[in-house]
């Protein structure tokens, strides 16, 4: 009798829990980012990230002051970190397709040290994300002011390959705010980059992800005009030649379905190498991302090729700001707003830094519209208030 009791007794507790409603995800619980070995960060935090660059920031000066600011990102509530590792045509890690296209392995000015695997290492312990930014996509080098031993960082790469130029209607190298740019529609210049892309996920276990901004996958809408892409044009348009108009619709709509096209190979061939690789991209505000640099990111979003967008959302008054975020909803809609969605905000370039009252208000502005995080550019401004992200991110958002 007792046996019997205690049968009936646990079919009845087996029943119960079976009928039991599972818990559902709170909107507030923030992104869904696959899991990465490098962080103990719980998938249901939010992203409060910082862009680390090589440029006026004395972060990268030795091994000590790379660890330094990953311990003061720590100390402020920053989760994620997208450190630079392509600048001026160099690497700053070891690569070997660098190293067979110009015979130099990385930035001549590290004297040889790893930057993204040192920014691992001391990210990993604190539990901090890290992202291998690419930061100059397409371009090749900037100026003529980046110098060292007196040559220009970056202008080795077209002399070795010259085919590989982006050209504008004048058939003169494509030059866009001191920026000058690789044919991203050549597929050889997009083998070069991908190559580089996958030397990280495969070499640097530990890494979060990848992240492109607005040079990746991009490229000025003046270019087009090289004999490779006129050709291209003509046969898939009826042996139309591109029209004199950069901008033109047409025209335009076929430059940014190329470059669209190249996003789905990024993805789908980083995937393949290894599935659980973020796939991080920081566009321009559309649509004059795509007028100016043929991104069509919300495309990119509705069709899965990304796993974070952090668009620049770089504006000096809360009411600019606020529209630019309304407008992104209405582009990805509420659910990928509320996931996928993380919000370049600029925190400090040249003398300037956001006041702190709009700091506080563009933040609000996220949470109010259910973004769970944002990111800032960059990481040096944050020596300037770290009472204000200790308050916000360690106590608020803990």
């Amino acid at each position: 009798m007792k046996n019997k009791i205690t049968l009936t007794l646990l079919a009845f507790f087996l029943l119960l829990s079976a009928c039991k409603t599972p818990k559902t995800a709170s909107n507030t619980e923030g992104p869904k980012m696959p899991p990465s070995s490098n962080s103990a960060i719980s998938q249901s935090q939010t992203v409060r990230g910082v862009w680390l660059t090589s440029v006026v920031s004395d972060a990268f000066k030795s091994k000590e002051n790379l660890q330094k600011a990953v311990k003061n990102c720590a100390d402020n509530g920053i989760n994620t970190i997208f450190v630079v590792v392509w600048n001026r045509g160099r690497t700053l890690y070891p690569s070997k397709t660098l190293k067979n296209l110009i015979g130099i392995e990385s930035d001549e000015k590290l004297n040889g040290r790893d930057i993204l695997q040192e920014t691992i290492d001391a990210a990993k312990p604190l539990g901090i994300r890290v992202f291998a930014w690419f930061e100059f996509g397409f371009s090749c080098d900037y100026s003529d002011k980046n110098e060292f031993n007196g040559k220009t960082q970056g202008k080795e790469i077209l002399q070795a390959k010259p085919h590989w130029a982006a050209l504008d209607r004048d058939g003169k190298i494509v030059k866009k705010n001191g920026f000058r740019w690789l044919n991203g529609f050549d597929p050889e210049v997009q083998q070069f980059m991908l190559s580089l892309l996958k030397e990280v996920v495969q070499n640097y276990p530990d890494l979060t992800g990848i992240q492109g901004d607005d040079r990746l996958p991009a490229l000025p809408s003046e270019a087009g005009y090289d004999p490779l892409s006129i050709s291209a044009f003509a046969n898939e348009n009826d042996g139309k030649m591109p029209p004199n108009d950069p901008k033109e619709t047409v025209w335009l709509d076929w430059k940014t379905g190329k470059m669209n096209d190249f996003m789905k190979q990024i993805h789908d061939e980083l995937k393949a190498i290894k599935p659980t690789t973020v796939i991080s991209m920081s566009p321009s505000i559309f649509n004059w991302s795509k007028i100016e640099y043929l991104q069509d990111w919300p495309t990119w979003v509705k069709n899965g090729w990304v796993d974070m967008v952090c668009p620049q959302v770089y504006r000096y008054q809360f009411e600019r700001y606020q529209k630019e975020i309304a407008l992104i909803k209405q582009q990805v809609g509420e659910e990928k707003l509320r996931t996928i969605i993380f919000p370049g905000i600029l925190l400090r370039v040249g003398d300037y830094y956001a006041p702190l009252d709009f700091l506080e208000k563009m933040i609000a502005e996220n949470r109010k519209n259910g973004v769970n995080g944002e990111v800032f550019f960059y990481y040096e401004g944050l020596k300037k208030y770290p009472d204000f992200f200790k308050n916000v991110y360690r106590k608020k958002e803990k």
